[in-house]
């Protein structure tokens, strides 16, 4: 997060917002700054490619299915909106700790011990570490003292569209991110793979939402996308996986995506509009 931070500070911060007074190595100051940096970025993130998905992926025939709310889609925004400045304050001082120097993050490829291959085989790593971390903390989240008050925020919107996909409570959304952060406290990675990383994180996560579930036949069963992700909001107690269904599949949890058998939301609305039309038929 230092590469954001003093791109920020070069280019706006310094010169445009604090007083040249204030040493751009000041604590108070980074944390100041991270918080608005973070703020943003996650704004812009979550705004983009949310609306993109949106407009451009997302189904919008599923908006007609029985368990879409009214003025869902203004309701996930909202709630993303209200909940990322509380969700970013912890955040804030994983990423402050990361700056001062505490984490093992590394500016050149000579610092890994591998070089290229150790920076290819960090990104691998991240991905199979951060998706067992957060299976475990997401099934936490359902346990029956925690999910009321943490986690069902989440799971008001049962036929989820993109913008669902930060739509947490702050607490919630920290704790399954904090795999993310943690990651570089404990293991070498590049600090531009990291950056990399963190936006490939959020748009999956919007892509999990977004109701299209086109994924290459030999992944179904292997790729945690958007089928598998749709289930676990409508029957609750399957798929808690990031990206991979293998801990599911260990942990007893693995639903195959009734979308793919050809009774997911899509097949209902499908249904329902066949019935409608014949009833239209029948009365004319």
């Amino acid at each position: 997060m230092d590469l954001v931070l003093n791109v920020a500070d070069y280019y706006f911060l310094t010169p445009y917002v604090y007083p040249a007074s204030w040493n751009e190595d000041e604590p108070f100051r980074q944390l100041l700054s991270l918080f608005l940096v973070t703020n943003l970025g996650a704004v812009i993130i979550y705004l983009l490619f949310g609306a993109l998905s949106y407009y451009f992926i997302f189904d919008h025939s599923l908006m007609k299915h029985p368990q879409f709310l009214e003025n869902q889609v203004r309701r996930e925004i909202i709630f993303s909106l209200k909940s990322m400045p509380w969700m970013s304050i912890p955040t804030v001082g994983l990423f402050f700790a990361e700056v001062r120097g505490y984490s093992r993050l590394y500016d050149n490829i000579d610092s890994s011990p591998y070089g290229w291959f150790g920076v290819i085989l960090s990104m691998f790593s991240f991905l199979f570490f951060t998706d067992m971390c957060i299976y475990w903390i997401h099934r936490f989240l359902h346990h029956k003292l925690i999910y009321k008050n943490v986690h069902k925020p989440h799971h008001l919107w049962k036929v989820t569209t993109p913008f669902a996909s930060h739509a947490f409570h702050p607490l919630d959304g920290f704790l399954q991110s904090l795999p993310y952060h943690i990651y570089p406290f404990i293991f070498p990675l590049h600090k531009v793979t990291y950056l990399g990383l963190y936006i490939f994180v959020n748009i999956w996560t919007v892509s999990i939402h977004d109701g299209d579930y086109r994924v290459p036949k030999m992944f179904e069963s292997i790729i945690n996308g958007a089928a598998h992700h749709t289930d676990h909001h409508l029957y609750f107690d399957y798929n808690f996986g990031q990206y991979f269904t293998l801990w599911d599949k260990i942990g007893g949890s693995y639903k195959n995506p009734s979308a793919l058998e050809g009774n997911g939301p899509h097949d209902l609305c499908k249904k329902l509009e066949k019935e409608k039309n014949a009833n239209v038929k029948k009365s004319n």
